[in-house]
C-alpha cells in the first residue's frame, strides 16, 4: 500500500501508546519512592505516643540516674511522657534480653552500660547478642574510674605506686564486684604496670569503699559516684584518673595515662540503643533530639552531680567504641582469667 493510503489515525495512534508508556512508567517510579516517603512521615510524626527507656539496674544506680537525668529532657522534646522500667538481674542481662524482643518501632529504647561489653566475654550462653539485637544510638554519659588509695599507702602517685607494687609490698584492690567495671580496670592497671594487685570482689561498690575506708584493702578503682566525697572529705587520697583525658570534676588530678603508663585507659559508662531493625529514620531523630538533651546544660550539670560527664556523639561513633570496648575487655578476661561468679 503506497504511503498516502496509510490510515491518518496511526501516528496518533503511537502517540498515545506511548504517553500511556510514560504514564505508567512515571507511576512506576512514583511508586518506588512510597516506601521511603513512609519511613520519613513516620519519623516525622514519630513519637505519638510515651517511650519507654528499659533501664537493666535498680532505681538510683548510676546508669538509673543517668537515665532519668536525659529522659525528662527528651519528654520536653518529644511532648511525651517517658517511662523509665527498671529490670534488674544477672549483671543487666535481664534487662537487655528483654529489650532485645521488644517491637523494632522506636517506642522501647534500652539503656546499656560497660557490662554490656564485658559479660559476652563472662557469659557465652547468653540469649542475646549486643551487636546483632541492637542498633547504637549514641553514648550517654561517661564515669570516671578513680584509682584511690587508703591514707597509709605510702605513695603519692601512680609511678610511687607501681614502685612500691613491684617491692612486695602485697597491695590489695577493692571493686564493686568480679567481672565488674572497677575490678576489670584494676586488672587492665595490672597488665600495663606489670604488678600483680590482689582483687578483693564485694558485691556492690559501697561495701568496697567502706572497706577501702577501714584500710581493710588498700586500694580501689572507684567510680565518681562511690569516690569523690571521699576524696573531697580527705578520706581517701587520689593518684590518679583512668580516663584518657583528665576528668572535669577533678581536674587537677594527672591521668594514669600521663603518669606512667601511657596506652592505659578505663571508664564505666552508659549508652542508649534500640532494637535492631528500628527504621534508619527514626534512629537518625532519636540520635538527633538525645544529643540536643545531653548539651542542655541542665542536664549536664544534673550528670555531674551523679558523677558522671555528658558523652553525645553519632550512631557511628558509638557502633566503633562499642566494638572496640568488646575486644579489650573480653582480651583482660582472658588474660586475667576472669571466671563469672
Amino acid at each position: 500500500m503506497p504511503p498516502s493510503s496509510l490510515p491518518s489515525s496511526c501516528p496518533s495512534s503511537f502517540s498515545s501508546q506511548r504517553r500511556r508508556l510514560l504514564s505508567a512508567g512515571g507511576a512506576l517510579a512514583a511508586s518506588s519512592l512510597l516506601p521511603a516517603a513512609r519511613v520519613a512521615h513516620a519519623a516525622d510524626a514519630w513519637p505519638t505516643r510515651p517511650v519507654r527507656f528499659i533501664v537493666p539496674f535498680p532505681p538510683g544506680g548510676p546508669v538509673d540516674t543517668t537515665a532519668r537525668a536525659f529522659t525528662q529532657k527528651l519528654g520536653e522534646i518529644w511532648q511525651q511522657p517517658n517511662l523509665v522500667d527498671n529490670r534488674a538481674g544477672a549483671g543487666g542481662m535481664v534487662g537487655a534480653a528483654l529489650a532485645a524482643k521488644e517491637p523494632a518501632d522506636g517506642y522501647t529504647l534500652f539503656v546499656g552500660s560497660i557490662h554490656h561489653a564485658v559479660n559476652p566475654a563472662l557469659q557465652p550462653k547468653m540469649t542475646y547478642d549486643i551487636e546483632r539485637d541492637f542498633a547504637p544510638v549514641s553514648f550517654a554519659a561517661m564515669f570516671p574510674v578513680f584509682l584511690v588509695a587508703h591514707p597509709s599507702v605510702p605513695a603519692s602517685n601512680v609511678r610511687e605506686l607501681i614502685a612500691l607494687a613491684k617491692s612486695g609490698n602485697g597491695l590489695s584492690f577493692g571493686s564493686s564486684g568480679n567481672g565488674g567495671g572497677t575490678h576489670l580496670a584494676g586488672e587492665l592497671f595490672n597488665m600495663h604496670a606489670g604488678i600483680k594487685l590482689q582483687h578483693i570482689p564485694y558485691k556492690g561498690s559501697a561495701p568496697a569503699m567502706n572497706d577501702l575506708l577501714g584500710g581493710q584493702v588498700q586500694l580501689m578503682f572507684a567510680d565518681a559516684p562511690s569516690a569523690l566525697q571521699h576524696i573531697k572529705s580527705g578520706r581517701i587520697k587520689v593518684l590518679g584518673v583512668a580516663s584518657r583525658q583528665r576528668s572535669a570534676m577533678l581536674p587537677e588530678v594527672p591521668t594514669i595515662a600521663e603518669s606512667g603508663l601511657p596506652e592505659y585507659e578505663a571508664y564505666s559508662w552508659a549508652a542508649l540503643f534500640a532494637p535492631a531493625r528500628t527504621p534508619p529514620a527514626v534512629l537518625a531523630r532519636i540520635n538527633a533530639d538525645f544529643n540536643t538533651a545531653l548539651r542542655d546544660a541542665a542536664v549536664r550539670q544534673r550528670l555531674l552531680t551523679a558523677g558522671a560527664e555528658a558523652d553525645p556523639g553519632t550512631q557511628q561513633q558509638m557502633r566503633e567504641r562499642l566494638s572496640s570496648e568488646l575486644r579489650k575487655w573480653a582480651q583482660v578476661v582472658k588474660v586475667a582469667g576472669i571466671q563469672a561468679d
